[in-house]
């Protein structure tokens, strides 16, 4: 069951991009976040972000649904909304430190190649519309999205950045790029090619935070979406424009050494 994350700061417009992708026919698995705020509110705690063990109840209800999904899914793709690795993000956003259930979550899916290595990165709209379960300011998003960028690329994850834009684009941007990884060959986009060397061998000191050169040296990794209104590109396929994406942000983000 190839699993992809859809993934970006609150307000970004990632859950529209869902439930159109969803009418498409996709299976969609929710997000566990908004979904432990909510039942938290409803039981009299309305900030249950403010305890440590917030964290743990995202990860455990994540790994139910991502159970559930895997049992009643067997070939089709199946879009994920977040996935253990932004919970790391929320739990670094927080100040707390990596629980051991969130350790041994974000080990397991790196060892065991859960998801796809290719992440759509949902990029901000320039504004947050606030909701019961959102309060966070617009600069509070581009803090959190930047923790989330970083928590992903020190993971070795892959990202195709989905820019603002009209909400039928974004979402073809997205299904355009399932349909060309699942035609790729092994050898190009198949995740056991992909895999890390050292899957299996625990990625505790990944986990715990990456250093900050390491993060911006894995930067370059990046696969920025297609600027403007989406898609654009005067006529070029999607492998020729996110090639030219990548080359971009090579020359933004060199590896270290290659100045």
């Amino acid at each position: 069951m190839p699993a992809y994350i859809l993934t970006g700061t609150p307000g970004a417009g990632k859950t529209a991009v869902l439930r159109l992708l969803e009418t498409f026919g996709y299976a969609v698995v929710e997000e566990a976040a908004s979904d432990v705020i909510a039942l938290s509110a409803a039981l009299g705690c309305p900030e249950p972000w403010r305890d440590p063990s917030f964290i743990d109840k995202i990860v455990a209800l994540q790994r139910r649904r991502e159970d559930a999904a895997r049992g009643a899914v067997a070939r089709a793709a199946v879009l994920f909304d977040r996935s253990p690795v932004c919970t790391l993000a929320l739990s670094r956003y927080l100040g707390f430190a990596p629980s051991a259930l969130l350790t041994r979550e974000v080990d397991r899916i790196i060892a065991a190649g859960s998801y796809e290595r290719t992440v759509f990165f949902i990029r901000n709209q320039g504004f947050v519309e606030p909701t019961a379960a959102r309060r966070i300011s617009y600069a509070g998003s581009l803090a959190f999205e930047r923790v989330h960028e970083d928590a992903y690329l020190g993971l070795g994850f892959d990202l195709i950045d989905v820019p603002a834009g009209p909400l039928t684009g974004r979402a073809a941007l997205v299904e355009q790029s399932v349909g060309h990884l699942r035609e790729l060959p092994l050898a190009q986009g198949g995740r056991e090619h992909r895999q890390h060397q050292d899957a299996g061998q625990g990625e505790r000191g990944r986990v715990a935070g990456p250093g900050r050169d390491e993060a911006e040296g894995s930067r370059a990794r990046a696969v920025p979406g297609v600027v403007g209104e989406v898609p654009q590109g005067a006529g070029l396929g999607l492998w020729q424009l996110l090639d030219q994406q990548r080359e971009r942000r090579a020359l933004d983000h060199p590896e270290p050494g290659t100045e």
